[in-house]
C-alpha cells in the first residue's frame, strides 16, 4: 500500500518570491490538493550566508496573501544542523563518505571536465585518503559509475546520469563548515515522509545525486515531477539574481492566474475579473496534470 500523498514547496529566504517561484508553489500545492494530500513548507535556508534578514517571514506573508494553506509548522533548515551532522556521520561510519583537502583551484586545476551542472566534475584526488601533512576541509559522498543513475520524472520522462563523470563525488559538508543543500534536502524530505517532489526543472540535474544520496542512507525514494521554468526575454530563469520582480499580493489573482496559464491550464478569461478565491476555486476543479508543458524552460513574452 503506497503511503498518503505528502508535498512541500521549499523556498530560499535569499529574497522575496517572484513569478517563477509561485509557478513552483501553484504547481505543487495543486498536484497535492488535488490528489488528497498535504502540503508542506520549508525555508531551506542551510546556506545561512545568503539569508535575507526578514526574507523568511516575508515569504509566508506573501503565500498567505496568494491564498496558499499548508499543513502543519514550517521547517526551517537552520534548526536542523544536528539531523545532518548525524546523517554524515552515518555515512562516514559506512566508509560511504570521506574528508577532502581539496581547494577551488585545486579541483580547477586537476579537473578533466566539466561538471553536468555547469561547475567541476570532482576528480577523486582524495578519494583514497588525505595527501600527506593535509586536513580535509569539506566531506564528499563517494559516487559509482558502474551503471547509469536513472529516474522517470512525471514531466520531463527519463533522466540519466553517470555520476562519476557527470559530477564526481560531490560535498556533503563545506570547507566553511555549512552543510550542503544535497544532504540538507534529503535528510528533510526523509523526515517529513515527503512522497511526491513537485519543483522546478533548474533542480532535474540535482535529482540523481539525491537519489544516490537516499540510497546510501536508505531512505525511500520520493516520485519526482520537474516543472518547466519561467524564463525572461533574455533565456535567463526568473530569479533574484536576474532582478525578478517580487510578487504583488494585491496583484494576488492576476498573477495566479498567469501562472496557472504558465503551466498549460486553459483559465477562461472571465477569470481575469474575478477575486482570488474563484480563482483558487476555477484551479482546484479542472487542475490538470497532463496539460503541463513538457519543456524545461519557457521564455515569458516582454
Amino acid at each position: 500500500m503506497n503511503p498518503p500523498y505528502r508535498g512541500r514547496f521549499a523556498p530560499s529566504p535569499s529574497g522575496p518570491l517572484h513569478f517563477g517561484s509561485l509557478v513552483a508553489a501553484v504547481g505543487s500545492y495543486l498536484d497535492a490538493r488535488t490528489q488528497g494530500g498535504e502540503w508542506l513548507v520549508r525555508m531551506e535556508d542551510v546556506d545561512t550566508p545568503r539569508n535575507v534578514p526578514g526574507a523568511a517571514d516575508e515569504i509566508l506573508r506573501t503565500l498567505a496573501a496568494f491564498g496558499f494553506e499548508w499543513d502543519g509548522a514550517v521547517l526551517y533548515q537552520s534548526a536542523r544542523f544536528e539531523a545532518y551532522a548525524a546523517a554524515l556521520a552515518k555515512l562516514i561510519e559506512a566508509g560511504l563518505a570521506y574528508g577532502c583537502a581539496c581547494s577551488r583551484k585545486e579541483i580547477a586545476d586537476s579537473a578533466t571536465h566539466a561538471a553536468i551542472d555547469g561547475g567541476l566534475a570532482y576528480p577523486g584526488t582524495c578519494r583514497g585518503g588525505l595527501p600527506a601533512g593535509r586536513t580535509a576541509r569539506a566531506w564528499r559522498l563517494r559516487v559509482d559509475d558502474a551503471a547509469e543513475l536513472a529516474f522517470v520524472d512525471r514531466l520531463q520522462g527519463r533522466i540519466a546520469q553517470h555520476l562519476e563523470s557527470d559530477v564526481g563525488d560531490f560535498v556533503l559538508r563545506r570547507a566553511d563548515g555549512l552543510f550542503a543543500y544535497q544532504l540538507a534536502v534529503v535528510v528533510d524530505d526523509a523526515e517529513q515522509g515527503i512522497t511526491h517532489v513537485v519543483r522546478g526543472a533548474d533542480l532535474l540535474a540535482s535529482t540523481p545525486r539525491q537519489i544516490w544520496l537516499q540510497r546510501c542512507l536508505g531512505y525511500p525514494v520520493p516520485i519526482y515531477a520537474h516543472l518547466p521554468v519561467a524564463a525572461n526575454e533574455a533565456g535567463e530563469k526568473l530569479s533574484k539574481q536576474t532582478k525578478a520582480r517580487a510578487l504583488c499580493p494585491d496583484m494576488a489573482a492576476a498573477e495566479l492566474l498567469r501562472a496557472l496559464r504558465f503551466l498549460g491550464q486553459p483559465a477562461p478569461d472571465e477569470l481575469a475579473r474575478a477575486p482570488l478565491a474563484a480563482v483558487w476555486a476555477w484551479a482546484q476543479e479542472n487542475w490538470s496534470f497532463g496539460a503541463i508543458p513538457r519543456q524545461p524552460l519557457i521564455a515569458l513574452p516582454a
